[in-house]
């Protein structure tokens, strides 16, 4: 039995109030929901049972302590970070210690993935899961991974509604479409995501899904010369096209810390004729954006330029700075880290003990 619902205006509220006080400025509304400044990411770890009940205990104590954004993905660890979640927010609502419509959860589908452990022959594996069941054909696969046609993504959103235990999942992400247009015409690349946002529009109203967007690494932050660039107006556009225009492509999620700030930065996206940063379009739009790597992978977590430091009043570690950078900036939702052990997420949560910089704060880093 799935469990129903889904984040909720009054839901994400209720969870809030009851860390407001200790997190000044840590939860803001966004698209009507009350949204923790930080979220939990679950992409590291081999997929082993040790790494599975770090995982479950760390998504706990997350939820317990003032999180309420989780991001995983189908394909991460072999489907047992979803698994794992799934576990976790079962336990935590059996024992009445959340309710469902208190949190956020995103996934994302597109990569072919295995079930738990890599199978001995992947290709036997993928031709009876996938190709003879009929929800991919073979000339739907590009650079021997990639996958958004529309029985496959049906497919897949229902795997991870059974992974993690809801029938609905709050936002779907389809997974480094960039992918796909490197690897076909443009033309066709526009077919495909048009026939995947009829397929996630029809998730929506089939109450699998509440939102869909793109999570990318490359796709926003290079320029439109690039295969691998994407417009967010043109897909807006697509959108608008199959769903009409209250469409529900309303999120995006792409790569964004210290080091590469280009969301903010790059005027990659073209408004009117002018280069215009990712992160302005979409605020334009009232989509939801989540920052992934906000530590680039812990590459940001020490030795960061001393002269940085007096940019994060009342921070002491460079990992919580990292975090502070990105949780601060206008129109991001979360920053997203990823966390497999309760002690890091402790320290990284600790971060929402001092509140996010004002404007001109944030203003000031770039005026150095």
């Amino acid at each position: 039995m799935l469990m129903p619902g889904y984040a909720t205006s009054v839901g994400t509220d209720r969870y809030r109030h009851r860390f407001e006080s200790k997190f000044p400025g840590h939860f803001r509304e966004f698209q009507g929901l009350w949204l923790s400044s930080i979220g939990i990411g679950t992409y590291l770890g081999e997929p082993t049972a040790s790494c599975d009940a770090l995982y479950r205990e760390t998504v706990a104590l997350a939820l317990e302590s003032g999180i309420n954004v989780i991001d995983t993905a189908v394909n991460y660890r072999h489907q047992r970070s979803e698994r794992a979640i799934g576990q976790a927010l079962s336990t935590l609502i059996s024992a009445g210690k959340i309710q469902r419509d208190e949190v956020l959860i995103a996934t994302k589908g597109g990569f072919l993935t295995f079930d738990g452990n890599e199978p001995e022959d992947p290709s036997d594996y993928f031709q009876r899961t996938f190709i003879d069941p009929g929800f991919l054909r073979p000339e739907d696969v590009v650079a021997g991974c990639h996958v958004m046609s529309p029985k496959y993504l049906e497919n897949q959103v229902d795997v991870s509604r059974q992974n993690l235990g809801v029938e609905t999942l709050d936002v779907y992400y389809l997974h480094n479409p960039e992918t796909q247009s490197a690897n076909v015409a443009r033309e066709e690349f526009d077919r495909r995501i048009r026939a995947a946002f009829a397929a996630l529009e029809k998730a929506v109203a089939e109450n699998k899904i509440r939102i869909y967007g793109t999570a990318t690494w490359n796709a926003y932050r290079v320029g439109q010369e690039s295969r691998e660039g994407l417009s967010l107006p043109d897909l807006l556009r697509i959108a608008e096209e199959v769903g009409g225009k209250d469409h529900h492509f309303r999120a995006i999620q792409l790569p964004y810390n210290l080091a590469m700030p280009e969301a903010l930065s790059a005027r990659t996206q073209r408004v009117d004729g002018k280069g215009t940063p990712v992160l302005q379009v979409a605020r334009a739009h009232g989509m939801l954006v989540f920052a992934s790597a906000s530590l680039l992978q812990q590459k940001l977590t020490d030795d960061l330029p001393p002269e940085t430091h007096h940019w994060f009043p009342g921070i002491e570690k460079d990992s919580q700075r990292a975090i502070q950078f990105v949780r601060s900036t206008p129109g991001i939702v979360s920053a997203l880290v990823g966390m497999s052990r309760s002690a890091h997420l402790t320290e990284n949560l600790n971060t929402a003990l001092t509140p996010p910089l004002n404007l001109e704060q944030f203003r000031a880093i770039f005026n150095q």
